[in-house]
């Protein structure tokens, strides 16, 4: 695999879920070395997403409303724009990495961030980031829906739920085969330049 068609899709590592909230993720402190690893060799070839609640439930169509009405905790107007952001270590790589903001689990939704990497011959996907078992799988389902090759970095995705992370890694791994790869973050690097 050469630097030419890869990007990093690294997902929503975000100040909400690593810092103490309702939604924290405990396990995103363990991979974020292996994340931080990825992005700083290569940031150029990084995107980060971000899971953007909105300012109130009621801006929100359909279950989303009342997911945000059962989450409201979670809403903008309560949490603060802040806690959106990036960690601080990932922030600081943007530029030359870039963001890609999101409202739904699936970064793939509005059909932009795949025109831009369509763009750009993008063809591989090594995703890293949480949660394992709802954002991350979005994302990567709905990136072999659009026919790209997936790469799962399995030591540097994380969730808040142990059953749920292994059964989705068991899931990808096992019915996605041909589409999508399991692999640790040190044999991933060790397939790329180590900078372009």
């Amino acid at each position: 695999m050469d630097d030419s068609n890869w990007i990093h899709l690294c997902i929503d590592m975000q100040r909400m879920f690593a810092e103490e909230t309702p939604w924290h993720v405990p396990w995103m402190r363990n991979v974020s070395p292996q994340v931080l690893e990825v992005a700083q060799r290569h940031p150029h070839r990084t995107i980060f997403t971000r899971f953007i609640p909105p300012r109130r439930a009621e801006d929100m169509p359909g279950t989303w409303r009342a997911y945000y009405e059962k989450w409201d905790s979670m809403t903008l107007e309560v949490l603060g724009p802040a806690m959106v952001d990036l960690v601080p270590a990932l922030k600081a790589l943007v530029p030359p990495a870039r963001i890609f903001d999101k409202m739904t689990y699936s970064p793939w939704t509005t059909g932009e961030l795949h025109r831009v990497m369509a763009g750009e011959g993008c063809s591989t996907l090594a995703i890293s980031g949480g949660e394992t078992d709802v954002c991350v799988l979005a994302a990567a389902i709905g990136a072999i829906d659009l026919g790209y090759q997936v790469i799962l970095l399995k030591d540097a995705v994380c969730s808040g739920a142990d059953e749920t992370h292994d059964a989705s890694l068991e899931l990808l791994g096992d019915r996605f085969s041909v589409q999508l790869e399991i692999l640790s973050t040190e044999e991933f690097l060790g397939r790329v330049p180590s900078r372009a």
